[in-house]
């Protein structure tokens, strides 16, 4: 297996590292036989890679690794390599189930999941150690908060069949095959077998979500991550709500079953559900396992990046018309628009997970983006600029990663203007770390 971190290869770092592999990695790579570069693009999206692989003149490996993290199968060989959450010092790694819990108690990042992580059930499983899962604890912690919001309302009432052998009555449609096969057949003619709906909360969504949550029990019960989120604490929180929901549920109702798309928090609990139980193979023994199997998965950490800072930006500007998130204008969507009133503040602000803004200017990509933004007119329209005052320049601000910051939360007060741009500042807020 070639174990590399995030940012790794000299794009991102100044110094030239994609010939830095370990003699294990070097290893590794003499199974891979090579004749074209190998690029992995995340969920088949162009434009992005999370890792790139190819051979110099001198017949050297040469890695890059870009802002994903997770394992895969490198091309068509059965060589697998395994990206880790570790950014400029290697002996540091990003507590990425920290960000996610922070940017989940922002209500709206329900909302914007979905492109989150990708996960290949179609290819073969990787066998790799329990500690190097990163995807199973975000997937729980993810379900779990999602189940959190679904209890804090209330579980949904539905319409449910139930199949019961009933004595000298009947409800509801007698099947007649069954009755005859299970009663008739055996003496017992005062029995027929009866399906007929009740009204209430033992419906299967809810006992699909039953199921789902005591799979994760049992895998946090022997999950072990280096993370200070408790996520048992969320799970006694939830349990009590579904004491008396059965447990059993079949498997084909659960690979068909549609949940209803007026309770959105629903939908996305059932998806997750399906995915946890479909990766430990509907045998909840698999949880206990230490070394375990998984299917291909990349997490995109620039997604959660820009989750968390939408989450620390709420923070700072808590009336709710402040930030406006994903502002879609002209086919582009902008990350962050900031409309205060006191003290007046408009920006376009960009979040960057890019480490190397610690040391350097932003580069000329990067301001060109956020700048042609800020001069949108459907922007000047969002923040309420009046014509006579569209001559102004709007401020630009670049939010970005930097471990050398002196704490988890956003200073404005503490911004800098580039050398080159007027009125494009940014800014670097620490990320939360684990040290290995």
């Amino acid at each position: 297996m070639i174990i590399l971190g995030e940012h790794f290869g000299n794009s991102f770092k100044r110094e030239n590292d994609r010939y830095a592999l370990t003699e294990e990695n070097r290893k590794a790579c003499q199974s891979i036989y090579l004749e074209d570069e190998i690029v992995k693009e995340f969920n088949h999206q162009k434009d992005t890679f999370c890792y790139k692989l190819n051979i110099a003149e001198e017949g050297d490996y040469q890695f890059e690794t870009s802002y994903y993290i997770g394992i895969d199968w490198i091309g068509e060989t059965k060589v697998p390599i395994y990206v880790e959450p570790k950014i400029n010092n290697e002996q540091k790694e990003i507590d990425y189930l920290s960000m996610l819990f922070d940017a989940l108690q922002e209500p709206q990042n329900f909302n914007h999941l979905h492109d989150l992580y990708t996960i290949d059930f179609d290819a073969p499983l990787i066998e790799i150690n329990q500690q190097q899962d990163k995807l199973t604890p975000l997937l729980l912690l993810e379900f779990l908060q999602i189940v959190k919001q679904i209890v804090r309302k209330g579980l949904k009432k539905s319409y449910y069949k139930i199949t019961q052998n009933l004595n000298s009555r009947v409800k509801g449609k007698i099947l007649i095959n069954q009755s005859i096969r299970q009663n008739h057949s055996k003496q017992k003619a005062h029995y027929n077998i009866c399906q007929f709906e009740e009204f209430g909360y033992n419906s299967i969504e809810n006992r699909i979500l039953k199921k789902a949550l005591l799979f994760t029990q049992s895998a946090l019960s022997n999950l072990k991550y280096h993370s200070e989120i408790n996520l048992q604490e969320l799970f006694y929180y939830i349990s009590p709500a579904f004491q008396n929901i059965d447990e059993q549920v079949d498997i084909k109702a659960l690979k068909h079953s549609k949940p209803n798309l007026l309770f959105k928090e629903y939908t996305d609990a059932l998806r997750l559900a399906k995915i946890i139980l479909k990766k430990y193979g509907y045998n909840i023994a698999k949880t206990k396992e230490v070394k375990i199997k998984t299917p291909p998965f990349w997490i995109d950490m620039t997604k959660l990046f820009e989750l968390y800072i939408l989450k620390k930006l709420r923070t700072l500007f808590p009336n709710k018309d402040e930030i406006i998130y994903q502002k879609e204008t002209h086919g582009l969507a902008l990350d962050y628009l900031l409309n205060a009133s006191s003290p007046k503040t408009q920006m376009v602000i960009d979040a960057k997970y890019k480490p190397k803004y610690t040391e350097g200017n932003i580069s000329l990509d990067d301001a060109r983006q956020i700048c042609g933004y800020a001069r949108l007119k459907s922007v000047y329209n969002a923040l309420d600029i009046r014509e006579e005052e569209r001559n102004k320049v709007i401020d630009c601000l670049i939010i970005y990663s930097n471990q050398n910051a002196s704490d988890l939360e956003l200073n404005f007060d503490s911004k800098i203007e580039d050398d080159k741009y007027q009125n494009l500042f940014k800014i670097g807020i620490k990320l939360p770390e684990i040290t290995s």
